[in-house]
């Protein structure tokens, strides 16, 4: 559903591109009804009307979820449930996995770098800003403050950030004023970015936003 979505967001699934491929597979002549049933998700991208009169078909938008196809299909009705999109806990702890095999070679790389140039707690801290956004922000996207994953990501890093921060303004060999002011500072600028990157992934892959 979510692939149909973006599809008919960025025009590849749309009024031109379906009468197109009907017309490229030969579908008049394959099948002898001309009715389309189109995901519902992909409304977005489908005027009817226009695909009606370019290939003479009929369209038809089906369920959100495939699992209900089949009854859709025996009572030829969608009902409230099946036109309703969930996003369930379920759903977005599927997309967590995705996000670690994405994430896990730049942040294993990431990590060596910077526990060669300063030194263990900067490694911690990129793979903690990772290990914090990945998970959380998919799975506890209604608990978080914002819609936009972007901003969400921020908030996260945020709180990731705020521990680096103390450490790095208590041990640093600088003045207090001087600790608070340059090194302390600098994991609330520099960390909550990645989070905030990677959280904003999530946004074509959730019908959340």
């Amino acid at each position: 559903g979510i692939n149909v979505w973006c599809a008919a967001g960025k025009g590849t699934f749309s009024t031109d591109e379906l009468p197109r491929r009907i017309e490229l597979c030969r579908l008049s002549a394959v099948v002898h009804h001309r009715k389309l049933i189109v995901p519902q998700l992909g409304a977005t991208g489908i005027a009817a009307h226009l695909v009606q009169q370019l290939s003479g078909f009929s369209v038809e938008f089906g369920p959100v979820r495939t699992a209900d196809l089949a009854l859709y299909l025996q009572t030829g009705q969608a009902t409230a449930g099946m036109r309703r999109i969930h996003f369930t806990f379920r759903d977005r702890l599927l997309l967590v996995p995705v996000a670690f095999v994405h994430a896990a070679l730049p942040t294993l790389a990431a990590a060596a770098l910077l526990y060669l140039i300063a030194g263990p707690v900067a490694s911690l801290a990129a793979i903690t800003a990772v290990l914090a956004v990945e998970p959380c922000s998919p799975c506890a996207a209604p608990l978080l403050p914002t819609r936009a994953f972007s901003t969400n990501g921020l908030f996260l890093g945020v709180l990731v950030a705020l521990p680096f921060a103390g450490y790095s303004g208590t041990h640093a060999p600088l003045s207090p004023w001087a600790n608070v002011a340059l090194v302390a500072i600098s994991p609330l600028l520099i960390i909550p970015v990645v989070p905030a990157y990677l959280a904003l992934h999530f946004t074509g892959c959730t019908p959340y936003t």
